[in-house]
């Protein structure tokens, strides 16, 4: 990328167990592969945990008395090597407790492998302006097993912006950032560990009095009994089977997020598979959709805020449906402010939340059956505020569905199944004179999974799987300043066989995947295909192609 580069900020950590001093290996023999996902490239393009919090350094990009300048993007970049033997950890940074990054390590080789996550963290631009305390947690574990030692290194990446460039107004990042996190010092990651159906975690908080807008980012993970919990089986066929320690409670997630025990929105999230998940060979060296880089979930709450505008604390909790142990959630709260005054004014007008709607047709026939489940829920809200900017009235509307079909056979060593979600969102703010724009968002999230287990004796398993992921999403905004149109389609297919008695044996693994991204200046492409380690194909485009 051919663009000036005005300050880096650059922080090592090395990642052992126990922490011990130990310099990065000057080398790590050949070969050394690399691991990528597909994405849209910034700029120009657009682009099981356990032990230590490994450290905290103070994060200030302007400590050498430079002036203030603007930025046109904040690169957060993390680049990782490990060799030998390890599983897939999640890890997660935070700047002052707000979480800007969750990500997974990529599975290591004998040989060493090295991978770069590289995420916009321009949202955070407030943040980035003032002195943090930086927070790394990844949970590792050495022993004569797992041998594997990360070695990493962190750099943020402040992009000058062009002369004239302005931020105003509603459209412009945030002006402070206040984190709905754990707090330091903890031997943890800063998330919320949410263990069962009834667990609820959440923090009080209080906001400034001048707030004109409010947005919840919320942060999403499952691990455990719940990492593949699209898979999981009715608890009907778990009884029946005798199944006993068997992750049960069906194949439907939502998580809750209430404010002041009343729910202001819900994430159904779309089902990120980790770089261990299925069959690990899909996802080396094509990881899978979102496992680099977890998607995040926004909530307009600005039509609440003539409730937080109190001078008082309040609290945001998450909860999930019928979860098993264990989820990460946390979460950042995004307010802009108003600078022309002291004190905003505001009034709920209007607010409903339906009750889930879920409902569950098994079929049992001794191992094998079939079932199919089908949820529904909407959130809506409305508004006013009153600062500098006028009185504005904000309406905003989630819309949630989801199916699952799923298929068990051949005493249930066959297991196919079809999720899929669909999301609707809208947003509008208008003053009583004029609509000041609005926002629908559309998105559709898709699983197909295919997993054949055979047992061949002396304790040796073959299995043969396919997985197969998608989203999709489209979002059309209308604004003062015109009509944008903005379309994504992210599609991965992959297949391949393990063979493995307590460990993985033999094995195979190819995977295709197909990047699309249109704007309304802008377009981008890329489609890869692997097999066995290697890249087979991959080619990518600005061609301007409507899907």
């Amino acid at each position: 990328m051919a663009l000036s580069q005005l300050f880096s900020l650059l922080l090592s950590f090395t990642f052992l167990q126990p922490l011990l001093s130990a310099p990065p290996p000057e080398n790590i023999p050949s070969p050394i592969t690399p691991y990528f996902r597909a994405c849209l490239l910034l700029l120009r393009l657009r682009g099981r945990p356990s032990d230590h919090l490994l450290r905290s350094h103070k994060a200030n990009p302007t400590s050498q008395n430079q002036t203030l300048l603007d930025f046109a993007r904040i690169v957060l970049e993390w680049t990782a090597t490990c060799k030998g033997r390890q599983f897939d950890r999640i890890f997660g940074v935070w700047l002052g407790g707000v979480e800007i990054l969750r990500s997974c390590t990529a599975e290591p080789r004998a040989t060493g492998i090295v991978w770069t996550v590289k995420k916009d963290i321009t949202r955070y631009y407030s943040l980035l302006m003032e002195e943090q305390t930086m927070a790394v947690y990844l949970g590792n574990i050495i022993d004569s097993t797992y041998t594997g030692i990360y070695h990493v290194t962190v750099k943020i990446h402040f992009y000058p912006a062009e002369e004239n460039h302005v931020r105003i107004g509603i459209v412009s990042g945030a002006d402070l950032i206040l984190p709905i996190s754990r707090n330091l010092p903890l031997n943890d990651g800063l998330w919320f560990e949410i263990q069962n159906a009834t667990d609820v975690e959440g923090k009080e908080f209080k906001l400034p009095q001048n707030a004109y807008r409010a947005v919840l980012e919320v942060y999403v993970s499952f691990h455990e009994n719940d990492e593949f919990w699209y898979a999981n089986y009715p608890n009907e066929y778990i009884s029946v089977n005798n199944l006993t320690g068997m992750p049960g409670n069906g194949p439907f997630r939502e998580v809750v997020v209430t404010l002041d025990s009343m729910i202001v929105g819900a994430v159904w999230p779309f089902t990120v598979i980790f770089t261990g998940g299925i069959n690990p060979l899909f996802w080396r060296p094509i990881t899978g959709i979102g496992s680099f880089d977890l998607p995040t979930y926004d909530i307009e709450i600005t039509p609440f805020l003539g409730k937080l505008l109190d001078g008082k604390s309040h609290r945001l909790a998450f909860s999930v449906t019928n979860a098993l142990n264990v989820w990460y959630i946390d979460a950042n709260l995004h307010l802009w402010l108003d600078k022309k005054s002291v004190k905003t004014q505001g009034k709920l007008l209007k607010h409903s939340s339906s009750p889930l709607s879920l409902t569950l047709l098994s079929n049992v026939a001794g191992s094998d059956g079939s079932f199919v489940a089908n949820a529904s829920r909407s959130v809506a809200s409305s508004g006013w505020v009153k600062s500098s900017h006028g009185v504005m009235t904000t309406k905003s509307r989630q819309e949630f569905k989801y199916s699952n079909a799923m298929k068990l056979g051949k005493d249930g060593n066959l297991q196919i199944l079809n999720q899929r979600i669909h999301f609707k969102g809208s947003l509008g703010s208008k003053t009583p004179s004029s609509s000041v724009g609005s926002t629908k968002l559309f998105r559709n999230f898709g699983l197909y999974m295919y997993s054949d287990n055979n047992e061949k004796g002396n304790g040796t398993v073959e299995s043969r799987a396919n997985v197969a992921l998608d989203i999709s999403e489209k979002s059309q905004t209308t604004s003062r300043n015109g009509f944008s149109v903005h379309q994504l389609k992210n599609t991965q297919n992959a297949n391949g066989y393990l063979g493995y008695e307590d460990k993985m044996i033999s094995g195979w693994g190819k995977t295709k995947q197909d990047y699309h991204y249109s704007g309304n200046k802008l377009c981008y492409s890329r489609n890869i295909r692997s097999s066995d380690y290697t890249i087979l194909h991959d080619k990518e485009s600005n061609t301007c192609k409507r899907h």
